[in-house]
């Protein structure tokens, strides 16, 4: 028996991208019915994802630019910038239109709750197209970016929910009994987030310390911070400024069945040093001791034979 579910359409993106972006809830009575999405209304069986392993079907954005994905310890890991705002990138690679259930560090980022895969809001997407989720959605007109700070000031942590930090998931749901289009579309250019001034970066409360992000350029110029490093040394998501972000429902019909699933664990670059992600850096060679080894003239040499 085939169900409908509610999803909420992206108004904005659709004029100015040209694409439909939706995210479907958890089950057709709540939309019929009026009742507050979030609850469960059936419980479906889990199934196993398939790992994708082609193209990038998520990537991290910070001002405007992929991070680099790195593959290790057979998982997925990006370095976080401590303080910088970033977005989600995610691609559809079928031809038909998928919902896909997004969460970051273990909260839905539609409603902020922790389901399981099937259960979770969805943001659909149009075949072949992208999207870019920029933040929390907190209405139907307002997002709050997404960016990286401490655990003790990350959303989930507020929340109460701090128990899966450092992780991005997508999980790919095809919409079921729709028509395969015969040639694919061409994949449109989604606006991304414009780079942030300096006062907007020291003018959020949520941000971290200066001290924090001079000790983060420290990690990048080569010097190795000590292990174990306190909490607050990990990355998380905080729940930053308001941004416009229009949406409305409609109605999908998905099979249960997830056609992909993404993850990929986010720390900042001392930590994916300890865990043999990056290379160690080592630190210069003692200038003291070099200038011990100086010396005036060096031996007498003639030209080599060939």
């Amino acid at each position: 028996m085939k169900r409908a579910w509610p999803a909420l359409l992206c108004g904005t993106c659709l004029m100015l991208a040209g694409f439909l972006m939706t995210f479907a809830a958890r089950g057709a009575s709540l939309n019929a019915e009026g009742g507050a999405v979030g609850d469960v209304v059936e419980q479906r069986p889990e199934y196993d994802a398939p790992e994708y392993y082609g193209s990038s079907l998520v990537e991290v954005i910070v001002d405007g630019l992929p991070r680099d994905i790195y593959q290790a310890r057979g998982r997925r890991y990006v370095e976080a910038l401590r303080g910088e705002e970033y977005a989600l990138r995610v691609r559809n690679p079928f031809p038909v239109r998928v919902a896909v259930s997004l969460s970051v560090d273990g909260l839905n980022t539609i409603d902020g709750r922790r389901t399981s895969r099937w259960d979770a809001s969805k943001w659909v997407i149009e075949p072949y197209q992208t999207v870019t989720i920029s933040g929390w959605q907190v209405s139907r007109e307002r997002a709050r970016r997404f960016y990286f700070t401490t655990e003790r000031d990350s959303y989930a942590s507020k929340m109460g929910r701090a128990s899966d930090l450092g992780v991005i998931t997508a999980v790919f749901f095809r919409e079921r009994g729709a028509p395969v289009p015969l040639t694919r579309s061409r994949p449109s250019t989604d606006p991304q987030p414009e780079p942030r001034s300096h006062e907007e970066k020291s003018g959020r409360a949520e941000s971290p310390s200066r001290s924090g992000v001079e000790g983060s350029s420290r990690a990048q110029k080569g010097v190795v911070i000590p292990s174990p490093a306190p909490a607050d040394d990990y990355a998380a998501t905080g729940i930053g400024r308001s941004v416009h972000h229009d949406v409305r429902w409609m109605h999908l019909d998905l099979d249960p069945r997830p056609a992909a699933e993404v993850t990929i664990r986010y720390e900042y670059r001392d930590a994916l040093v300890r865990l043999g992600v990056l290379p160690r850096p080592y630190p210069e060679p003692d200038p003291l001791r070099r200038r011990e080894r100086a010396r005036g003239f060096e031996e007498p040499r003639y030209a080599p034979e060939p």
